[in-house]
């Protein structure tokens, strides 16, 4: 099977990950985390992995999946608001656990990654 590493000067690659790789039929995106208040957090990694995506060739409405952690569970209501508000309609499988401490900056509160067709 091919593999293809989805990559760019906005989204480098990294000595541990690659942004997005990509297979015949599917691309599976590397987590993205944002600081600050999980409302926009939430608005800013799902942009970032819209980004992504469309690097790779595909797009927000073609995700199959997506997996959401997040620092403390007390945010989910809030997370979901700006989750729902960012994605089409019907939005697709998804998963949200409390992953406690994240990558990144410490006032990170939520990290999403997805897989999405190609």
């Amino acid at each position: 099977m091919s593999r293809e590493i989805i990559s760019n000067e906005k989204y480098p690659l990294k000595p541990h990950n690659c942004p997005a790789t990509k297979v015949p039929g599917l691309i599976f995106c590397s987590g993205q985390t944002a600081p600050g208040p999980v409302g926009p957090a939430t608005t800013q990694a799902l942009s970032q992995l819209k980004d992504v995506l469309e690097l790779a060739g595909s797009s927000q409405e073609k995700v199959l999946k997506y997996n959401i952690f997040l620092k403390d569970m007390d945010d989910y209501l809030e997370m979901n608001k700006a989750f729902v508000a960012f994605l089409p309609s019907p939005c697709p499988a998804r998963t949200c656990i409390q992953a406690g401490k994240l990558p990144g900056h410490p006032s990170t509160t939520i990290e999403i990654e997805c897989i999405a067709q190609a």
